[in-house]
Formats: structure tokens, sequence, C-alpha cells
């Protein structure tokens, strides 16, 4: 079954969870337009969902810079029309004990996994209002509620994307938007690897495991689910 949405932005879509979320949406008949700093992951996001034949348009911008982020909005609706889904996936998740923890790499986890998500909101709620239609899809964490020991931080920075994610789905209900949060443990990416690099195998899940419940998330089954943020893990 086709999505009944058309154009999905997807942030932090060069690599990792946000690039199987472009694919996995490109397949079910969605524009996907993907979100990312870096023009080498963009191009080759592109490159695997138009082999696979969907269509991809590649934005490079900074999503905690407010104006990076309105900008690929406006983009996005200068070549699609309209904005139908949004998925903040980007993110970033420096491991480090509180008293060793850089006010540089607070300041900037607050920009991407903090500031970012609000910053894409604000840009695509007029646009969803308007019509009366849209989902967007938050990717929290389960650090949110059951953090390792050192990411303290990052796991605040996922329990305020939940909150916010309950928020909007009150605020959206009566105006036709619907908005969910996905959890993930742990998924083998660059991001994981980082900090724990000899993570095992066999308790990881996979970018696409992630890819296939925010599709679901655009479904009509889940219309009356939203507000909520479903996890995903293996143990």
């Amino acid at each position: 079954m086709a999505t009944i949405f058309s154009t999905a932005i997807v942030t932090g879509g060069g690599r990792g969870i946000g690039r199987a979320i472009c694919h996995r949406l490109a397949a079910d008949g969605a524009r996907v337009v993907a979100v990312a700093r870096s023009r080498d992951e963009l191009d080759e996001t592109k490159r695997l969902v138009e082999r696979h034949g969907g269509t991809c348009l590649t934005v490079r911008a900074d999503v905690s810079q407010v104006d990076e982020m309105n900008a690929a909005v406006d983009e996005t609706v200068r070549q699609f029309g309209a904005v139908d889904i949004l998925v903040n996936n980007a993110g970033t998740a420096p491991r480090a004990d509180v008293d060793a923890f850089g006010i540089d790499t607070f300041d900037a986890m607050i920009g991407v996994n903090v500031s970012a998500p609000f910053y894409a909101v604000r840009a695509v709620w007029p646009i969803m209002k308007q019509r009366r239609q849209g989902i967007i899809i938050n990717i929290s964490s389960v650090a949110a509620v059951d953090p390792f020991p050192g990411f303290a931080v990052y796991g605040a920075t996922k329990a305020y994307i939940e909150g916010l994610t309950r928020g909007l789905a009150k605020e959206g209900r009566p105006l036709g938007i619907r908005v969910y949060g996905v959890g993930p443990g742990a998924v083998d990416t660059v991001m994981l690897r980082g900090p724990f690099p000899d993570f095992p195998d066999d308790q990881c899940l996979q970018p696409d495991d992630i890819a296939e419940v925010v599709h679901l998330m655009t479904q009509p089954v889940c219309r009356h689910a939203v507000g909520q943020t479903i996890y995903v893990t293996r143990s």
C-alpha cells in the first residue's frame, strides 16, 4: 500500500538510520528530501534511493541553524509544493562523565538534539496546519528512560524529544497533524560505534529495523496512537 502522503523531509538523511528511512519511504512512493551536512553522504543517499526507482532531493544544511533549516523547508516546498512528513532524525551522541563533558560539546549537542527538531517543526507546522494534514516523527532513544553511564546528557536531550512529542501531538490533533516518537535501542551505525566500538553485534538493530517502524507510523493504522514513543530494542 502506498503512503497516503507524498513528500517527506528526513534530517540526518545522509547516513545510518536517516538513509534507511529515506530509502524506505521512497520505496513506498514518497518523494524524500534528505537533509544533512555532508555532501558526499547525501549524494550516496540519493544514489541509493534513485537506484531503486525513488525520488530524492538533497539539501546540504546544518539543522542546528534556524536559517538553514528554514531554507531546507522552503526548498522542499519550492520543488514539491508541500511537506507531508517530517522525520526529525539528526542527532549527536558524545559519551563522557558529567565532570568531563565539555561546554562546547554540550552546546553542540543541544543545537542538534534539542534546537534542530524545534526549528524543523516550527518551519513545517504552518504548512501542515493550512493543509489540515501532516505527520511528524521524532527519533528519540531508549537512553531517554535508561541511559548508559556517560549518556546522562544525551539521555536528557532525548527525554526532551519525548516531552515535545507528547505536547505537539495534543496541539496537532485538532489540526490533522499526527506526531509520534520512535526510540531505538542500540543500532549498528557510526553514532553507536564511536562511543561503543565493541558493542556486541547480536544486541544491535540495523537501520532498516528503525526505518520499518517509522514507515508504520505514516500509515492509517497508527492514526489513533499519536503522542506515543515506540521503543525498538533487541533485548
